[in-house]
């Protein structure tokens, strides 16, 4: 298919296959705006944005990008309205249900990371099932960040560290980039290549702060709910225009 094709179900003929992200993370961004600009209430854009979301993974899998992150509740978020925490809690719990048996099948391995001890034992469970049924799967590596700050993230990683050293585990000598890394959430997963930000908002918002040290960053005034792929297939265009240094000339 090429890019003039509706579903663009294969990847876009004017996308190099051999120079795509290995892992594209996403602040989805502009849920509340969506549904403001139609006149229906908060809750119906985060409805479309589960949707789009939905697309957007299964777009990665079409198109053979290996990983896909996304900040799907910070921990600044506690401060909305409870009636949107409450909806956006049943929303996580019934998505991570209805969806888990789909993922199963089409080999997405799902992790969710943040400090999730705050989250209610329901969606606790439903989270811990769905990580269970999908651990072995080789397919999209599908993390959503719930409850999830950079910093705090940050902080928990350098208590585990002191908790080390002070137990005698490792000296503080052994401490560098790479041992702080693997006490991250992302461990196990390669830094993200590509950060996209929809919504126009140019900042990071507490997301990744670590592992987006070299990330290429894509912002678009398109709203979460409308970023479908062929919003998807403009950010990898814009992607594969950049010169990737890393600090060198």
């Amino acid at each position: 298919m090429t890019p003039n094709t509706t579903s663009l179900i294969e990847l876009p003929t004017d996308l190099d296959g051999t120079q795509l992200p290995q892992h594209v993370a996403a602040i989805m961004d502009g849920n509340g705006r969506w549904a403001k600009q139609r006149g229906l209430p908060r809750m119906m854009g985060h409805k479309r944005g589960a949707a789009a979301l939905k697309d957007l993974l299964r777009c990665c899998k079409d198109w053979g990008i290996g990983a896909l992150t996304v900040y799907a509740f910070s921990t600044e978020n506690w401060g909305r309205s409870m009636e949107e925490v409450d909806f956006l809690m049943t929303l996580f719990e019934n998505l991570f249900q209805a969806e888990l048996a789909e993922m199963v099948l089409e080999g997405v391995k799902l992790e969710v990371v943040g400090d999730l001890a705050h989250l209610s034992p329901s969606l606790y469970r439903a989270i811990d099932r769905a990580k269970t049924a999908t651990q072995h799967n080789q397919g999209v590596r599908f993390t959503v960040a719930i409850n999830y700050g950079g910093r705090q993230e940050i902080v928990r990683a350098c208590q585990t560290i002191a908790t080390q050293v002070r137990a005698g585990e490792i000296e503080v000598a052994d401490i560098d980039e790479n041992l702080l890394s693997e006490h991250l959430d992302t461990a196990n997963l390669p830094d993200p290549d590509l950060l996209i930000r929809t919504s126009g908002e140019m900042r990071i918002s507490n997301f990744l702060l670590w592992q987006l040290a070299y990330a290429e960053i894509y912002v678009t005034d398109t709203l979460w709910p409308d970023f479908d792929r062929r919003a998807f297939h403009q950010a990898l265009l814009n992607y594969q225009q950049r010169h990737r240094r890393f600090g060198k000339a």
